[in-house]
């Protein structure tokens, strides 16, 4: 098979009841080394026993010198043959989603939750390709012997990388919906994880390792007045920003598992409105909700044996969205409301006088005095900024820091000093009453505190037209030490772009 070209898992699997008398397995190759031309195949294979209903299997083997299975479904059992192969087809979807489930932080061999019915047509073989290849990516991750992980992964990720299979991701995810939705990428990138974990650990150089490069998943859905995107990434597929040293040099295996173990899961909703005037057409978009959160891809006890607990990973210190019409000949003007106020300053003064009494020398009077003065001062952690660029609209949400004179945190190390102090803002930040997250490290920033939105004033000819809009997002997450004693911080950053239809 040629390096990126995708398995048709759909013809294989269609013509499985053509040739099942003949045979007791059957198998399709799902990529090979090209160094040993040992490959990777996907079987399905029947019990022995001529009786009806036929039970079979499927399983991911490697075909080297000593073939091995490296995973198998459970045994299925097949209706009487009718020339249909629709009960075949979805059974061997649910279990190559149960064996993509089974790799995650919360596994298990079978859901709690109902696996959906997933409609079955010719156009669902991408879905079935998709599901095969991402199994068979964490198949080699955990499963494959040592010499031929590399090459089967460095021809699995291109496959995966296809335009077609993300459109294939997309379709998938909305039939699975949010809670299996967020299970699959969880074990997707716990995988790409550890790849690339052992991938530093060997001493791999050259930018991040192969399942790294396509790591950064996103959809968008337009639907009921609704514009939703959908970003997914792990944090050792993202861009280092800055970071103070580096890691690996200084030789903290428990901060750096602590740091890569984690994903970011983020997700973009904006509601639009139309309103037709006499001679010109408005649409407008208001934030209805704007979410991000760093998740743990191990569990608790994993990562108190092996990092520093929950309480040290990387937190969102900036979210940019840039929302552009791609057909612009109708646009007449665009408004944006105002930004949020700058940081509030509140300054309170607080002076007094102590006095005490006490015995003292008979040549002086016991009464000592002392003054004291209090200062207060507050900072908004997080400011919203509107701003326009031709017909593009920019929505930027910056966090800035209780020290050094609230600076931006994306951009900035916290002084030396500040990072010594106990309580400073960035410490305990997940539990003092004036953190600027949530309590399990992540933002939320909802259409009530950011609904004002933009508007685009559009010629009356548009009316009856499907537009586009493009839009553009970039997520700063960043890590100064919460409870753990170090100098070391460092930004990270993910982008993503995504298209949005609207119909007037």
């Amino acid at each position: 098979m040629a390096s990126g070209s995708v398995p048709d898992i759909w013809k294989w699997i269609t013509s499985l009841p053509k040739q099942w008398r003949g045979e007791k397995s059957y198998s399709l190759q799902i990529c090979n080394s090209p160094s040993t031309n040992e490959s990777l195949n996907l079987v399905v294979s029947r019990k022995p026993e001529e009786a009806h209903p036929i039970i079979f299997c499927f399983s991911v083997c490697g075909d080297t010198h000593d073939p091995v299975s490296l995973w198998s479904s459970h045994y299925s059992r097949l209706k009487p043959a009718n020339n249909n192969t629709t009960d075949v087809t979805v059974q061997f979807l649910l279990e190559i989603i149960c064996g993509v489930l089974k790799y995650g932080p919360y596994s298990s061999s079978r859901s709690i939750l109902r696996l959906p019915d997933v409609p079955m047509s010719e156009d669902s073989g991408r879905i079935l390709s998709l599901s095969v290849l991402t199994l068979a990516l964490l198949v080699c991750v955990y499963e494959a012997p040592s010499p031929l992980r590399r090459e089967f992964i460095g021809v699995i990720s291109p496959q995966l990388a296809r335009d077609e299979m993300r459109c294939a991701a997309r379709t998938l995810m909305l039939s699975l919906g949010s809670n299996l939705e967020e299970q699959w990428m969880r074990s997707l990138n716990l995988g790409v994880t550890n790849w690339a974990m052992e991938a530093l650990r060997s001493g791999g150089g050259g930018g991040p390792p192969a399942p790294a490069r396509f790591a950064v998943f996103s959809y968008a859905l337009s639907a009921s007045r609704l514009w939703k995107v959908q970003v997914y990434c792990p944090v050792v597929a993202m861009a280092m920003d800055q970071s103070s040293h580096h890691l690996q040099q200084a030789k903290d295996e428990r901060l750096l598992f602590s740091l890569n173990y984690q994903q970011l899961e983020s997700v973009i909703q904006l509601v639009y409105r139309v309103a037709f005037k006499e001679n010109w057409i408005d649409v407008a978009v208001n934030v209805d909700n704007i979410r991000c959160d760093v998740i743990q891809l191990v569990s608790e006890t994993l990562m108190a044996k092996q990092g520093y607990g929950s309480d040290e990973k990387h937190f969102p210190s900036r979210i940019s969205l840039q929302l552009t019409p791609l057909q612009q000949s109708d646009i007449l003007s665009l408004s944006v409301s105002r930004s949020t106020e700058n940081p509030v300053q509140e300054v309170a003064t607080d002076k007094g006088i102590d006095t005490t009494l006490g015995a003292a020398p008979a040549a002086s009077i016991g009464i000592s005095v002392s003054a004291h003065e209090t200062v207060t001062r507050s900072v908004r952690p997080w400011k919203f900024e509107h701003s326009v660029q031709g017909n593009t609209a920019s929505l930027s949400w910056f966090l800035h820091g209780g020290g050094g004179g609230g600076r931006e945190v994306f951009s900035s190390e916290p002084p030396k000093l500040e990072l010594c102090q106990p309580r400073s803002w960035f410490r305990n930040r997940y539990t003092s009453p004036s953190r600027p997250f949530t309590r399990s490290g992540g933002v939320i920033f909802a259409g009530d505190e950011y609904g004002e939105g933009v508007c685009w004033r559009m010629a009356a000819a548009a009316a009856g037209k499907t537009l586009e809009w493009e839009i553009k997002g970039r997520v700063w997450v960043t890590y100064w030490p919460n409870k753990k004693r170090t100098l070391h911080t460092e930004t990270r950053r993910l982008q993503f772009r995504e298209l949005l239809r609207l119909t007037l």
